[in-house]
This record gives C-alpha cells, structure tokens and sequence, in this order.
C-alpha cells in the first residue's frame, strides 16, 4: 500500500506526533508511507522515524487552493493507495482534489475535542474517544471509528531516569516536583496552565514545592510574568518555564506529579508518573483505578463549573503529596493501563484493519455533499477574515492574556 499521511501542522504537539509514530509504525509493516505537511519542528522527528517527507505550500487559507492541487498532484505522481489526513482543514484539502477528482479513497482523524461539521460525511472518519465516536455517528453517513492517541510504550517507559533534569533545573531533594508538558496556546490550554501556576502558588506558602513548564507558545511572556510574581512573593524559585523541548522524556520521569491533558498526560503514564488531568473550566481530577473509565469515555480532558481560584487543583496535588505510596502504586497503576489499552503496537494494528476497510468501502462523494461542504469551509473563512469578527478575537486574546498575566482567573470578557 502507499499512502499519504497529512498533519494539520508540523509544529510540536500531541496529535502530530500520534500522526507520525502511527506512520512510522505502518511503515515497518512494510507499507510505503510518505508524510506531506508545511515544514515545522517536527520535520526532524519525521525524518528520525526513517519516513520520507515533502514539504506543503505555506498558503494559510482553510481550505488551500495550492495544497488541494499540490496534494493531487503528488498523489498522482506517487500512485497513492489511500489519503490519511488530520483535522478538517487537511481533509478538506485531501477532498476537494485527490478524492473528488481522482478518487483517490481518503481517511480523515479528528483529536480536537469536538466533532466538526466541515467534515464531508462521505468521508471515514477516526475520532479519539469513545464520546466524540458517539456524536459524530449521529450525522455521518460514512464510517466511524474510535482510536485513542496512542503511546510509544517501548521509547516512552518507567526506567527513563528524570535526576539529570532536576540537576539542570536546580530541584533540590525535598522539593516536590510537578511537570507540565504542554503548548502554550491560549486555545484549550491556557486554563489549565494559569490554574496550575495559581494551585502551585497557594501550596509554596507552606510546602517545598516546584512547577516547571515546559513548552512553548503564544502564552508564553503572559505565563512567565505570572511565574516571575509568584517567584518573587515566595522568594524563590517556585515556577519555572524552561522553553520547547522535542525529547522531554526526562521531564516526565523528573517529576513527582504530572499534570496535563491529551497525549502528554499518556506519556506521562506510560513513563510511569502520577498525573491529574486537567482540561478547561476549571477541570482536573486525578486519574486512579476509579477513575480511569471516565477518561475512557470522554478523553484526557474534561470541562467543570469555571470555578474562581484553585482549591480543587490544589487540593488534589495535596493529597499526591501527602501520600507517597499511593504516588508509587498510581505510577504502577498508570504504566499498566497504558500499556494494555493505548499501546502504538495495538494502535498501528487497528489503524491497518481501518485503512483496509476504507480501501474496500471506497465511499462516493455526492455532489450535493461537496457543494454544501465548500460552501461551509468558506463561510468560516469569510468569517474569519471579517474585520469585525477579527477585531472581536484580537480583544478576546488581549483579554485573555491580560488575565493570564497577572490577577484573578479566568477574566470576564465583555465582547
């Protein structure tokens, strides 16, 4: 089989990588992958996995003139099987040439945590879990699977050791370490990351404890400033942000506590660590054998109440620092559920049966499906290009990181 695979981007993120180790691992089962997408940090680990890459347009409108004909064209050229795209903008670029004009049989996987309607419904369609799978049946008219993002078990694992990230990072022995690893984005992130530095910051008043961000993003002077006045209140270093790091397995296994979302909170797991997983509105909860079937179902991630301040947060980091055993038997916990449930091993076998299943189905696109979805791809981008609209996001965002600088979160925007 040869096949395209189609990142949304290649910038550092979960959903990226899930893309290219999941090609990589098709790959090695002896299929010819090629991975199209514009250039980022990513490029290298692309080239790391032993796949061969090719460079997209930079062109950023949603969907892209340039890379809907540059797709086909390198489709064509390269006999493709099958087109796998991420997210709906790739689809719709993977749409509206190779699969209308070529029929060439395309696949589309969506990790964002809501089903969007941009999707043709002709189109087959991966969802990251089991609630998102759910919905998106409800109006789809081709099929739907369901593949959680899946984790290197064999690169990501519990003998990783974390002392040298500690040395580097000035951890002394009776600080307790928490780690985020995370974008700094102000879309589904910056929540969290602001709560956790608010959480942390309550609990330095009587505790030795440290939070070390790591990551890079548009936050990321907002989120600083924020850590430089807690550091300065407490008198020493009790937030730290270290930058974007391709490899941070050593920061994962540094840490007492991990908290995050998505990907990183598996990896996380996976490398053997007590994590809380945060979401947006105030959401955490710590992931344990009671809870872990709820994050089956919704992900690794969840909304709450919005609730001001973080005595849920920190509360919940409490309770891991008071008990160093159930930190131990949590970290065990976590590396066994990852291992038997998100496994790449498993998670490439599925993924072959789904492409064989799409090379056999070869779902038709209907010419009323394609016009009504060109007509919503443009609407959004009309939309988007709106200076009223443009101008609405650009306060929102300065709202946002205003707030995100200093004071009580989250701000109340006033459109």
């Amino acid at each position: 089989m040869r096949l395209i695979v189609y990142p949304h981007d290649l910038s550092v993120g979960g959903s990226q990588i899930n893309a290219i180790d999941l090609a990589a691992g098709v790959a090695e089962h002896g299929h010819e992958v090629l991975v199209y997408g514009v250039p980022g940090p990513l490029v290298d680990y692309v080239r790391e996995r032993k796949l061969r890459f090719l460079p997209a347009h930079g062109l950023r409108y949603r969907p892209a003139p340039t890379r809907i004909a540059e797709l086909a064209a390198i489709a064509r050229r390269e006999r493709v099987d099958l087109i796998h795209t991420y997210e709906w903008s790739t689809c719709l670029d993977g749409y509206f040439g190779a699969s209308l004009a070529l029929k060439i049989p395309l696949l589309c996987t969506v990790l964002s945590m809501q089903v969007m309607p941009y999707v043709p419904r002709s189109v087959p369609l991966i969802m990251g879990t089991a609630e998102l799978g759910e919905e998106a049946r409800r109006g789809h008219r081709a099929d739907v699977w369901v593949l959680e993002p899946p984790i290197d078990v064999v690169r990501d694992n519990p003998t990783i050791k974390g002392d040298s990230f500690r040395r580097k990072h000035n951890v002394k022995d009776d600080e307790f370490l928490v780690v985020s690893v995370s974008r700094l984005a102000l879309d589904l992130k910056l929540d969290a990351l602001v709560r956790g530095i608010d959480a942390v910051d309550k609990l330095a008043v009587s505790r030795r404890i440290k939070l070390i961000l790591v990551g890079e993003g548009p936050a990321r002077n907002a989120l600083q400033k924020r850590a430089d006045d807690v550091n300065l209140r407490h008198g020493r270093t009790v937030v730290m942000l270290t930058g974007a790091d391709l490899d941070p397995r050593q920061a994962y296994a540094a840490a007492d506590l991990v908290i995050g979302m998505g990907s990183s909170a598996l990896r996380a797991l996976a490398i053997g660590r007590p994590l809380i997983v945060q979401g947006e509105q105030a959401f955490s909860e710590l992931f344990s054998p009671e809870t872990s079937e709820l994050f089956m179902t919704q992900g690794f991630y969840g909304l709450a109440d919005n609730a001001r301040g973080t005595d849920r947060l920190a509360a919940q980091i409490q309770s891991v620092m008071d008990q160093p055993d159930r930190r131990a038997d949590l970290g065990r916990f976590g590396r066994h559920f990852v291992d038997k449930r998100f496994s790449l091993e498993r998670a490439v076998a599925f993924q072959l049966e789904i492409y064989k299943r799409v090379l056999e189905r070869r779902f038709s696109p209907k010419l009323r499906e394609a016009v009504r979805t060109a007509y919503l791809a443009a609407a959004l981008e009309v939309a988007n290009h709106n200076p009223l609209i443009k101008r609405r996001n650009r306060r929102r965002e300065k709202s946002l990181l205003a707030a995100a600088t200093a004071g009580e979160w989250p701000p109340i925007f006033q459109g």
